[in-house]
């Protein structure tokens, strides 16, 4: 029986830091309020690089600590909402410049929710047998869809990707169950409209509610299909949305050895590419041993959500 194992992951940032005073100085608003709003302090802004520079910079780390040839991914998945390029694929082009000569390539827009749901999107082509090796990365660029006017939601919001390799084992089972889903009810909360200067929005007070009352039981449906408590889990990280949802999630799972990502902080919102940005980092600093439970959980637009169990690398 064909398993799936997460091997490696790595991550990038842009270089400039958006402060909140910097904010402060741009639209009406101060770092407390948005501290008290948030948690966030920080968000980092690409300048001068895209999507695909962000997501070729993180999977390049990805594949270097992996130790797979480019030439043995069979398939690349980038999840983001943010990519301009419609053809060729965001996820062709990274292929292209990595030299990953012959893989399945295709982009995923689940927003908040694309990288988990990318994961298993390849989790599932592994077991199936279609792919001896995946690469899934989440790349946005959110600074180019962010109204700078409007003080409610160009605080949240940064630039970043984060990538993970999988790789097929017949021994370990490394990636859980999915529970994936949606409420398109709810699919007008969180929007991106527009033909050529597409805009973010959302209202806040609607994602924050079904964030921090609907979601807990879905994130412990998870744990409960990989057949793991939430006492066991080594980590947790959920989208890196706001701290106040964060901690509205993970104070209703009863996880107390678990490690709580809070990249948030220092990186804000960057939607697809938070949970695989925050895991990497938790990764690379060795806040979760080796071969720990991970839960990821991630949330957005749509509304949307999708949650597993990985197996730390």
């Amino acid at each position: 029986m064909v398993m799936t194992r997460l091997t490696a992951l790595g991550h990038y940032q842009p270089e400039h830091v958006l402060t909140n005073d910097d904010l402060a100085g741009m639209v009406e608003t101060d770092d407390a309020w948005i501290r008290q709003r948030t948690g966030i302090v920080t968000r980092r802004i690409a300048r001068d690089e895209t999507v695909t520079d962000l997501a070729v910079a993180a999977a390049g780390k990805a594949l270097a600590s992996a130790g797979v040839d480019p030439a043995d991914i069979g398939q690349v998945i980038v999840a983001t909402c943010t990519n301009i390029d419609r053809s060729p694929s965001t996820a062709a082009q990274v292929a292209g410049r990595l030299g990953i000569p012959a893989a399945v390539t295709f982009d995923l827009n689940n927003a908040c929710a694309g990288f988990t749901t990318a994961l298993a999107t390849a989790d599932h082509a592994i077991r199936a047998g279609a792919a001896r090796h995946a690469l899934v990365i989440g790349a946005e660029k959110m600074s180019d869809i962010t109204d700078y006017t409007d003080r409610t939601s160009c605080i949240l919001l940064g630039d970043g990707a984060g990538a993970a390799v999988l790789s097929a084992s017949d021994t370990e089972d490394g990636i859980g169950p999915v529970v994936w889903g949606s409420d398109p009810t709810r699919r007008d909360a969180v929007r991106i409209r527009g033909d050529w200067h597409p805009t973010f929005s959302q209202d806040g007070q609607t994602v924050f509610r079904w964030a921090t009352t609907a979601l807990a039981p879905l994130a412990r449906e998870a744990c409960e299909r990989a057949g793991v408590s939430p006492r066991e889990l080594g980590a947790i990280v959920t989208h890196q949305a706001n701290l106040r949802i964060i901690e509205g999630i993970v104070g209703r799972l009863d996880a107390p050895q678990a490690v709580v990502a809070q990249d948030v902080v220092v990186s804000g919102n960057t939607s697809a590419a938070s949970v695989p940005l925050a895991l990497s980092k938790l990764i690379e600093r060795r806040e979760i041993p080796a071969g720990a439970p991970a839960l990821l959980f991630a949330f957005g637009g749509g509304l949307s959500w999708a949650g597993q169990v990985v197996r730390v690398p």
